[in-house]
């Protein structure tokens, strides 16, 4: 038998955050044992009734994995204050609770994993697990070869540093110019922010590998 805080036996079952599951506590939502709980200090066996809002919730028998196809103008959110159109609004209802790996901003595109495990979920987005993100860029004009040099190196922006990313230049006609991006990271907007600093800002951005799994030809939304 096996016993855990309260809170954290929510999140295990991929319900929500640890965080929210404090808070769904605190407006008086989740029983045990048909016992109301109004404190997030409570410990649970493997073997007790856990009801949030009247259903009962089981811990997670099998870890699973989806791709999506992020289109451009879609919000990576459960919730958007504008009332933007969000990842979750392409999802059934039954996969409302699913956690997405590695955000994607508004105007960029492509591969984000969901699943319903938030600890797969922390260990695939941690920068020391090292996976590598795979992405193709649009540039205005094609970077130096110094330019590309000091991104394989690493670089520090307005007191931000970022780790060595990889980029090479797609054989394409035109101003306009496709590059082929590795990183490891993903900080918040890195790819954007870097090649702006660089005088490359980027016109349209498609993340098409994450780790081990591949957009491929997944379609759109």
């Amino acid at each position: 038998m096996t016993t855990q805080r309260i809170a954290k036996f929510i999140a295990s079952t991929g319900q929500c955050s640890r965080r929210e599951a404090e808070r769904w506590i605190a407006d008086g939502r989740v029983m045990v044992d048909d016992v109301l709980l109004d404190s997030p200090a409570f410990t649970v066996t493997d073997e007790q009734e856990v009801k949030v809002d009247g259903n009962i919730i089981n811990a997670i028998k099998h870890t699973r994995l989806w791709k999506f196809h992020k289109p451009r103008g879609v919000i990576t959110s459960r919730a958007d204050d504008r009332d933007r159109e969000t990842i979750y609004d392409y999802l059934p209802k039954n996969m409302q609770q699913l956690h997405y790996v590695g955000r994607l901003d508004y105007n960029s595109e492509g591969l984000i994993l969901l699943t319903n495990n938030p600890s797969l979920k922390r260990v695939l987005e941690l920068p020391s697990t090292g996976l590598e993100r795979h992405y193709r860029a649009r540039v205005y004009t094609e970077p130096t070869p110094e330019t590309l040099g000091a991104l394989a190196r690493g670089v520090t922006i307005e007191g931000t540093h970022y780790k060595p990313i990889l980029a090479k230049v797609e054989p394409t006609k035109g101003r306009n110019k496709w590059l082929s991006i590795i990183l490891t990271e993903g900080k918040n907007r890195e790819i954007r922010r870097v090649f702006e600093h660089y005088e490359h800002p980027v016109s349209r951005l498609i993340r098409q590998r994450y780790g081990e799994f591949d957009l491929g030809e997944l379609e759109n939304g």
